[in-house]
């Protein structure tokens, strides 16, 4: 590496949130620029380490150490190149992915990680400002056409691919606008949509063809969709988790994504005022992980009266626990950016919801239990039991579930193609991404489940090289991982 010793050197640092009295008054990224000396600073921490696990924590297997190297020489262009060989959208990972790669870091081990994440979003913001992110057109068509259902990550990436290896791509999407999740679900103060607009407006550049407010059976017929050479399933997992308990009915209680989305659309224009607002209410978000703390910042954005953030398991370790060791991905406490502008941790855990309270048909309040859990010794099966007297009653006049999401949508594409489902309601695909039906493909969270925004690229990657084997029996299409860096 071109500085053997920067990790010895140099202490890891990122960004400087904006003040929180500045910030919750917009909707605008969270963080501040970071100088670009004191990047290459970052990327000289990479160590000269015989085996880079960071590999094996990124599902792209991108080639970090690398581009590291190259970002601490400055060799910006080099960087750019090395990067978007396995990476098709980096300006977006480099915002919104959680970063398993630094997990994986072995600096990681005693020390805190490189800033792999930090590093990706200023090498890709850089190659735009230069000019560098330029459309590639394919020279040759193939004459096959292929439709993906769906755009968010994999979908667009699997469009993408496609779209390089000469065949004629066709995007549809229900919704009004590109871009699935990340267009309607992630909070523009953790990815502002001129990114994503920026992106598209490329796609469309390298001749993809994006068809809005498409629906698979409402303005789309099945036999204009069978009149594709090969169809991608890219639809996400958008069927929430419920909580049916007594009350669940009452008004007021809302699934986060019917409630995230609604501010993006302000946020853009569609609407003056979100059509689900927290303004002056007490919040209960139940659910811990990303969506539930993306529900607490856009709470605190609106002018909640008070948040609190229900968490069924216990609180994590701040450090790895024992049976998570380097170079896994450790379930340890990770507190956000929206967190921190609650002032007091909003987070409750081991808070079991037995009850919503209401009056008039209105949602006014919460009943919990707090629970443990206990392991069997022999079978390492975990048990939860109720505490007896933690009965509580929490004031609420909004409550946001966000308990992830259990699989596709099945009264749609899924029953139109009659493609098979697997034992989690997920679609059930070979190794080879190929569906029950014989020219139906499926990627991303429709497939494998809820996950993160780095498997769903890589998903479309992989779908698109299968879907141009099965449609010209051989492709050129790069697999995952460094050895193809020199095939983009």
């Amino acid at each position: 590496m071109g500085k053997p010793t920067g990790f010895k050197e140099f202490e890891r640092k990122t960004p400087a949130e904006r003040p929180i009295v500045e910030r919750i008054k917009d909707y605008n990224e969270v963080y501040r620029p970071f100088p670009e000396d004191k990047l290459q600073e970052q990327a000289a921490r990479c160590m000269n380490c015989g085996v880079p696990f960071c590999h094996i924590g990124c599902p792209l297997g991108n080639i970090i150490p690398e581009f590291n190297d190259l970002t601490y020489k400055g060799h910006w262009k080099k960087a750019w190149e090395t990067l978007s060989a396995t990476n098709n959208f980096p300006e977006f990972t480099g915002r919104i992915c959680p970063a398993p790669c630094e997990e994986s870091c072995v600096l990681g081990i005693n020390e805190p990680p490189v800033a792999i994440e930090l590093i990706e979003k200023e090498i890709v913001e850089h190659a735009f400002s230069e000019g560098w992110v330029v459309p590639v057109v394919p020279e040759i068509r193939t004459g096959k056409t292929v439709v993906v259902v769906g755009s968010g990550p994999s979908g667009l990436a699997a469009a993408q691919q496609l779209n390089r290896a000469g065949h004629t791509v066709t995007v549809f999407e229900r919704a009004d606008c590109i871009g699935g999740l990340m267009r309607y679900g992630i909070p523009d103060f953790k990815l502002e949509k001129w990114v994503l607009d920026r992106r598209i407006k490329l796609l469309e550049a390298e001749g993809i063809t994006f068809k809005t407010s498409t629906a698979i059976g409402t303005n789309v017929s099945d036999d204009e969709l069978k009149a594709f050479d090969a169809i991608v399933l890219a639809i996400g997992s958008t069927v929430g988790r419920d909580m049916p308990v007594l009350g669940r009915d009452l008004k007021g209680i809302h699934f986060a994504m019917e409630f995230l989305p609604l501010q993006n659309k302000v946020c853009a224009g569609d609407f003056a005022e979100p059509q689900i607002s927290a303004k002056g209410k007490n919040v209960i978000v139940i659910g811990g992980g990303d969506t539930g703390s993306d529900c607490v910042g856009t709470s605190i954005r609106h002018g909640a009266r008070s948040v609190v953030n229900f968490e069924l398991f216990p609180e994590p370790p701040t450090d790895r626990p024992a049976h998570q060791p380097w170079p896994y991905w450790p379930m340890k406490l990770r507190t956000s950016s929206s967190h921190r502008e609650a002032g007091e941790d909003p987070r409750r855990y081991c808070m079991l919801t037995k009850e919503f309270n209401g009056q008039n048909g209105l949602v006014t309040g919460v009943k919990t239990v707090n629970v443990e859990f206990t392991r069997e010794r022999q079978t390492g099966k975990s048990n939860m039991e109720e505490i007896p007297g933690s009965q509580k009653d929490w004031q609420a006049d909004l409550v946001l579930l966000a308990l992830g999401f259990v699989g596709p949508e099945r009264d749609n594409v899924v029953k139109a193609l009659g493609v098979e489902l697997d034992k989690a309601g997920n679609i059930k695909t070979g190794k080879n991404y190929q569906t029950s039906v014989d020219n139906v493909f499926a990627a991303g969270d429709c497939r494998r489940g809820q996950s993160l925004i780095v498997w769903a690229i890589s998903e479309g990657r992989e779908t698109a090289r299968c879907v141009d084997e099965y449609l010209m029996g051989s492709s050129e299409l790069p697999t995952k991982g460094p050895d193809d860096l020199p095939r983009r």
